[in-house]
């Protein structure tokens, strides 16, 4: 049965114009400014239709978080999916070991067996090779330098599971961390980071071309013996290659200097998360992130 939506704000990559959607079943069959004969249409004059919101980064939702296993990654992705968002990244924040290996082991699970409405992309790694001065809602007791034996277990044991790995470029001097991510097809990205333009340098070499949560957690201009010295946010906006995300929620960032990143960086490096807990779309007041306590006030989540 042929569909048609209406709308004069229809978003696609070539910009918002005026026309129609048609879809058959579940396929889009066509995105035209001309009205095509159909089985029934659906007038959105004034309302945007977008294609289907891609989260890069979110832990979870409606209560469910994708640390703790197969149900939740089922529950909280299906929650998103009620929101507009198609296609996620579960991730998971610094844990014990094998907390983690199992969160990666059950997100696989689900990815592979179909059982979630929305599509699995792949685990995001939020740690645990993370800098304790840039923490921020990660627990500090299980921030640690990368760990060949360890990293190299959890990838060739879920060779298809991780899509991402977000660590902090200071402790990986040589690039070695983010050069086996890259060698095996994994987004390497720059996140909760103390990170100067050298770091940024050798990791850029060695195939990072993220930036998790820019101006969250990521370093800015410091000085050393009186020389001033690039941050994370400024080798960001120096490096064209390199892509950013940004909380986009207007309280993370204030709308000036998302307006600001956009100006640097263009649309076509700026990703926009959510970063969302399990608590998005409740009506809790607190929660926990691992070890991790919090509070919700003015619609966003603060430590306690």
């Amino acid at each position: 049965m042929m569909v048609g939506i209406r709308s004069d704000k229809i978003i696609t990559v070539k910009g918002i114009f005026d026309g129609y959607i048609y879809f058959d079943e579940d396929k889009i069959v066509s995105v035209t400014k001309d009205r095509m004969k159909s089985d029934g249409e659906y007038d959105l004059t004034g309302k945007y239709v977008s294609p289907g919101f891609i989260d890069i980064h979110t832990h979870g939702g409606a209560g469910f978080d994708f640390i703790n296993g197969y149900d939740d990654v089922v529950g909280g992705s299906n929650f998103h999916l009620s929101y507009g968002t198609t296609s996620i990244l579960p991730t998971i924040s610094a844990a014990p070991f094998e907390k983690m290996a199992k969160a990666i082991e059950e997100i696989d699970r689900v990815k592979r067996d179909g059982s979630a409405k929305a599509n699995i992309i792949g685990a995001h790694l939020e740690g645990p090779y993370l800098s304790k001065e840039q923490c921020g809602a990660q627990c500090t007791d299980f921030i640690t330098n990368p760990k060949k034996e360890e990293y190299e277990e959890l990838i060739n044991k879920y060779p298809h599971a991780i899509a991402r790995w977000s660590y902090a470029p200071e402790n990986d001097p040589k690039g070695e961390f983010a050069s086996f991510l890259n060698k095996n097809g994994i987004i390497a990205s720059a996140g909760h980071t103390n990170a100067i333009y050298d770091d940024i340098k050798v990791a850029l070499d060695n195939g990072m071309k993220l930036i998790t949560h820019l101006f969250s957690c990521t370093s800015t201009i410091t000085r050393d013996k009186g020389f001033r010295r690039l941050g994370v946010i400024e080798s960001a906006f120096l490096e064209d290659e390199i892509f950013v995300e940004i909380i986009a929620d207007g309280k993370h960032l204030p709308p000036d200097l998302i307006k600001l990143i956009l100006k640097i960086k263009g649309t076509d490096k700026v990703a926009l998360i959510t970063d969302s807990l399990s608590v998005a779309g409740t009506e809790q007041k607190e929660g926990k992130m691992v070890d991790t306590e919090y509070v919700i006030e003015d619609g966003v989540c603060k430590l306690k």
